[in-house]
């Protein structure tokens, strides 16, 4: 499989240029930028350590509230949370501080740094199900407040979605190692291949643990009926995981048609293009004032030359064709193309035996808690945001959940 040239590391921050940027901070009272972040990473705590020269300050600050800080850095859509509420936007650009949290995890992971440590001593066992953002955050903080925390994960290698479905050269896996090793010093024990109801059961998990989080993601991608077991047709989230971890490639000369116009389907897009294919089209239902892709994506997207169209829906698809109507204008178009990929969001597969739903199948929650009291969810289950940093957020608040049932500090 070809390496994917990951462009992060041509726009990293030297030490002077990290501390330069820095300096631009405002300094404000009750940062905005730290309100705008959902995981609550801080980064007006941790741009005022930077400015200050406390490296390291910096870095704990990151941890203290983010446990995947290395990670969001690279993936986290800052242009529409943080970095859109830093107060230089009235002024002149916002602080960049994705490229500044970057800068710090990569230092805190050169010099060996090791912020995650047990800071409380309560005592309980708890079962994590999914290795994702969301189940990597909860068992974190469930472990530095003292907890022994399993982590159950149905496939061979850790990271749920990271490792699955986000192209290598936006996230490489030495990224998603690094995060994870820092995390072996707290009490969590990792077991991959076990798929809960297959290789273990649900019941044991509910026998042998205090409590149980499920944060097993959206393990699978949505299809359109028209596009039903047609062989040139693939889903999302299976191309992009086959090509990643198995080196799945598609004929460079295919004209390649992604329908979708979210982050998954720019991912599709670039990484594509990342194969060599020459022709890569992308259709996406909402027009471009409704883009659902981060800007930073889109613009990758369009620099690689791959061809938008906003606005259109598929409304049949006959002979490698398919036919497009506009949602706002009396408009059509057709598009043949020797392979489709559909990008119209994910589902969960999993089965919720026990556990109460509503009429269309969706857990019954109070908070993250199910009607079963020691049965708790986490991410994509929850959150209406399919992004990894509301994934954090998520794994979180469901810990801090978990502790005060199980009546901790």
């Amino acid at each position: 499989m070809e390496k994917e040239t990951n462009t992060e590391e041509k726009e990293k921050f030297s030490s002077l240029q990290a501390i330069e940027e820095a300096s631009r901070c405002l300094l404000c009272y009750e940062a905005p930028c730290s309100k705008a972040c959902p995981a609550k990473t801080d980064p007006g705590r941790f741009i005022r350590a930077l400015r200050f020269r406390n490296i390291k300050g910096a870095a704990e600050v990151i941890r203290e509230n983010n446990s995947l800080g290395g990670i969001c850095a690279l993936i986290c859509p800052t242009e529409k949370l943080c970095q859109k509420g830093c107060s230089r936007c009235g002024i002149d650009r916002p602080i960049e501080i994705g490229k500044l949290q970057q800068y710090i995890t990569d230092y805190e992971t050169k010099i060996g740094m090791s912020v995650l440590k047990v800071r409380y001593h309560n005592v309980g066992k708890i079962a994590v199900v999914g290795s994702g953002p969301s189940g990597l955050e909860a068992a974190s903080i469930l472990a530095i407040h003292g907890y022994e925390v399993t982590v159950f994960e149905k496939k061979e290698k850790l990271g749920g979605y990271l490792r699955y479905g986000i192209p290598s050269g936006r996230l490489p896996d030495n990224i998603i190692d690094d995060e994870i090793e820092k995390m072996r010093d707290l009490p969590i024990t990792f077991k991959t291949n076990m798929t809960i109801g297959k290789d273990l059961p649900f019941s044991s998990l509910l026998t042998d643990y205090d409590a149980v989080l499920l944060a097993t993601g959206f393990d699978s991608g949505n299809n359109l009926p028209m596009f039903a077991d047609k062989k040139d047709v693939m889903v999302a989230v299976d191309f992009l995981s086959k090509s990643r971890n198995e080196g799945y490639k598609v004929d460079k000369d295919d004209v390649c048609l992604v329908i979708g116009g979210g982050d998954v389907g720019m991912d599709v897009c670039t990484t594509l293009k990342s194969q060599g294919v020459k022709e890569v089209i992308d259709v996406a239902r909402e027009p471009m004032d409704e883009f659902l892709a981060s800007p930073k994506e889109l613009k990758r997207a369009r620099d690689l030359n791959i061809s938008l169209y906003d606005g259109y829906t598929p409304v049949s698809y006959q002979d490698k064709t398919v036919s497009f109507r506009h949602v706002r204008l009396n408009s059509e178009m057709n598009i043949k193309a020797d392979r489709v990929f559909m990008a119209v969001g994910q589902r969960s597969t999993l089965k919720f035996d026990g556990l109460k739903t509503d009429d269309k199948g969706r857990l019954v929650l109070e908070g993250h808690r199910t009607s079963d009291s020691k049965v708790f969810v986490s991410g994509d289950l929850t959150s209406k945001d399919k992004i990894a940093v509301f994934a954090v957020k998520e794994g979180r608040e469901a810990a801090l959940e978990i502790i005060s049932f199980l009546g901790g500090k």
